[in-house]
């Protein structure tokens, strides 16, 4: 009996972000400056799906959220 490997849906994990974004009222440039990014670029990657936060910043990310982590990715 082989089972599959759970992987992260980077699509639906992105918009999934983006609608905990919205839902909370924050905006980009608020989660690039408690994050210390020069520039918002890698946050509408998150959203986009295109790229998974790195752990430190997923905490980061949950705690402004207010959710866990396992409330932000999307698991297929």
């Amino acid at each position: 009996m082989s089972t599959a490997a759970p992987t992260i849906n980077m699509t639906a994990t992105g918009a999934n972000i983006r609608a905990l974004i919205k839902a909370k009222g924050l905006k980009v440039a608020d989660i690039q400056n408690i994050c210390g990014f020069n520039t918002p670029q890698a946050i509408f990657k998150w959203m986009r799906g295109d790229t998974m936060p790195s752990i430190d910043n997923m905490v980061i990310l949950a705690h402004l959220l207010n959710v866990t982590i396992d409330k932000i990715i999307i698991i297929n």
